[in-house]
């Protein structure tokens, strides 16, 4: 009953916190940032969802004025570029990363082709794509036709297939936002592990709060000193924390569902993030045995922060295959193989087991400390 007490008033503390409040509004707003960055990113990347989305009318070449009508203008029109047509070839250069992305011309001295592109603009990966295979087709036209084939003989070397993809199952298959091999990278490979972790970061920080909180308003002697055992203490200060930790994963699990970025294997995610959870309140309670003043403990936070971010997601762009056993253990890598699909292999259970080792130890040396600092105050 003093335990469901403890957990009231520390929940409510949280809840009453506006601090944590926003903390929390800010986090909607870089789920939806990262997501928009990963869209958008996706897009201006990739050619064939650029012209789906119609977006590459926006890339804007040069031509100079002489190319007009000529086969190297039909090939980057048919590529959806839009064109824009100059005198010279020097006054088109003179506007390159201004009102045009790249300038296409053909030098007069060796009728070689030149290219000249902004590489700093937005669109560079897709026009750079679209202005090589125009030019690839223009070229490979202009040596068939200088061996005498014909239009039509053209158009079959140049087009030799026609394929017509038939899709199956479709029904089946999960609701994506983007049929991007780029976007579910960055989306499984960073940003979902990344968004089920922001919560307990804060976690760590709000428990070693509200524990240096005790120390600083002269309660913490006090809170000693009720009829409950030094783990009913912590349980009491850190459950509540854990548990709207976890609710908030939850429902950005959900905001991903319907964002169309399906998260799998929910449950098994919950139980792993809870342990992980642990770990990091069991940090922040050990932090809050070793400093007296919040300042401290925002200090030390930020630094054990900086060090799990490190160790945590540096390993999801790594690929070390005599390393593969550490990091296939690394919960943010776990995070990726159980998120990104439905079927698991029952092995990568097993290796849940560190992350469960490491959590419940730091949680049994947390309560240690704490029994040790409330013998030495009392």
């Amino acid at each position: 009953m003093k335990l469901l007490s403890l957990f009231k008033k520390e929940a409510k503390d949280i809840l009453s916190n506006k601090i944590y409040l926003l903390v929390v509004f800010v986090q909607l707003l870089i789920i939806l940032g990262a997501y928009g960055l990963a869209l958008t990113s996706s897009v201006v990347t990739d050619p064939d969802l650029l012209d789906e989305w119609g977006g590459s009318t926006a890339i804007k070449v040069g031509l100079p004025q002489n190319l007009q009508g000529s086969t190297l203008e039909e090939s980057l029109i048919n590529q959806d570029l839009t064109l824009m047509y100059f005198p010279d070839v020097e006054s088109g250069l003179n506007q390159v990363g201004k009102e045009v992305v790249a300038l296409v011309y053909i030098s007069n001295e060796e009728e070689d082709i030149g290219l000249q592109i902004d590489n700093t603009n937005v669109f560079y990966p897709v026009a750079r794509d679209k202005i090589n295979k125009a030019l690839d087709y223009y070229q490979l036209e202009e040596r068939l036709s200088s061996r005498g084939l014909s239009v039509e003989e053209i158009n079959i070397i140049q087009n030799p297939l026609d394929i017509n993809e038939i899709e199956i199952n479709k029904e089946s298959a999960s609701p994506l936002a983007l049929e991007s091999s780029y976007f579910v990278e960055i989306m499984y490979g960073f940003i979902v592990p990344f968004i089920l972790l922001l919560p307990f970061f804060l976690a760590s920080n709000i428990v070693t709060d509200s524990v240096v909180g005790e120390k600083e308003r002269k309660t913490f002697e006090v809170l000693l000193m009720t009829p409950l055992s030094g783990p009913m203490v912590i349980a009491g200060k850190i459950l509540p924390i854990l548990l709207f930790s976890l609710m908030q994963s939850g429902a950005w699990i959900m905001l991903l569902y319907f964002l169309q970025v399906p998260v799998y294997n929910p449950l098994l995610l919950m139980v792993l993030l809870f342990f992980v959870g642990l770990g990091f309140i069991g940090m922040g309670v050990l932090i809050s045995m070793l400093v007296d003043s919040t300042k401290e403990a925002n200090s030390a936070v930020t630094l054990l922060l900086f060090f799990a971010t490190f160790i945590l997601f540096l390993p999801l762009f790594m690929n070390i295959p005599a390393l593969s056993g550490i990091l296939n253990t690394i919960p943010t890598v776990i995070i990726v193989r159980m998120s990104s699909g439905p079927y698991l292999n029952p092995l990568l259970l097993l290796e849940f087991l560190p992350s469960i080792v490491i959590s419940l130890a730091i949680f049994a040396l947390s309560i240690f400390y704490f029994r040790q600092e409330g013998a030495i105050r009392l």
